[in-house]
């Protein structure tokens, strides 16, 4: 059964979130606190994590960038009140894969939440597996990304962004692309996840190369404004 972590103080809120995940076969397990689900991040596994960003001990942003540190597989979709940008993007930045602002629809918070566990089953892009460009070397099969032999820890996303890239490296890849194939065709939420996730993928292969003397030959990612992005690769081998 799929095990989800519900990260809510208020009363109401969070009794409703049980009932409904509930109702639609999900085990859920809630807090109201951000202390105890830190602390249930640490001895159980879960699927995915629903986290008020306004808890009433510790800041969410906090709560998310632990949760994540100890379980990076699991998927993290933030409930906030607060509408201010900068305050979304520093949660997608603290490793959450999704947000839902306050007041949300539970139809349209059940249709994430199956999106979001329907497309981590998903373990590569058909039916090739390696790809390797410059000294980075990606394997869907294994969900491995190394450069110079050395693994890079890429969150969920940002590797199923990279093998999606991958498939058609040198190629540009649409947006709506994107959205479909790493999240999901009837997503209902920003693309500002897409380009927050981008911006921490590329950091994280510049971070990676950089830590090489010299610096180790990674893939660029190209922003092709208005409509979309194209994975650049010297001597790129393709998928096979």
């Amino acid at each position: 059964m799929v095990e989800l972590l519900v990260v809510e103080d208020e009363e109401k809120i969070g009794q409703l979130l049980v009932s409904s995940l509930g109702a639609n076969g999900y085990q859920v397990t809630w807090f109201r606190s951000g202390a105890e689900a830190v602390q249930a991040a640490l001895g159980a596994s879960f699927d995915l994590v629903l986290l008020d960003l306004g808890l009433p001990d510790l800041d969410g942003i906090e709560v998310c960038r632990l949760i994540k540190r100890h379980q990076p597989q699991s998927l993290v979709v933030v409930l906030t009140a607060r509408r201010d940008e900068m305050d979304v993007i520093e949660g997608l930045e603290a490793g959450a894969d999704d947000y839902l602002t306050k007041p949300f629809r539970m139809a349209e918070l059940l249709a994430r939440v199956r999106a979001h566990l329907r497309r981590s089953s998903v373990g590569d892009f058909g039916s090739q597996t390696t790809f390797s460009g410059g000294e980075l070397v990606l394997d869907t099969a294994a969900r491995r990304c190394l450069v110079r032999d050395r693994e890079v820890a890429l969150r969920p996303k940002e590797f199923d962004l990279l093998a999606r890239l991958a498939a058609e490296a040198g190629r540009a890849v649409t947006r709506e692309a994107l959205m479909d194939d790493v999240w999901d065709r009837n997503w209902f939420g920003s693309t500002k996840t897409l380009d927050v996730h981008i911006a921490a993928l590329r950091h994280r292969l510049c971070e990676a190369a950089e830590s090489f003397e010299p610096a180790a030959v990674v893939p660029a990612i190209t922003t092709l404004r208005g409509h979309g992005y194209r994975l650049e690769s010297p001597e790129a081998n393709p998928f096979r």
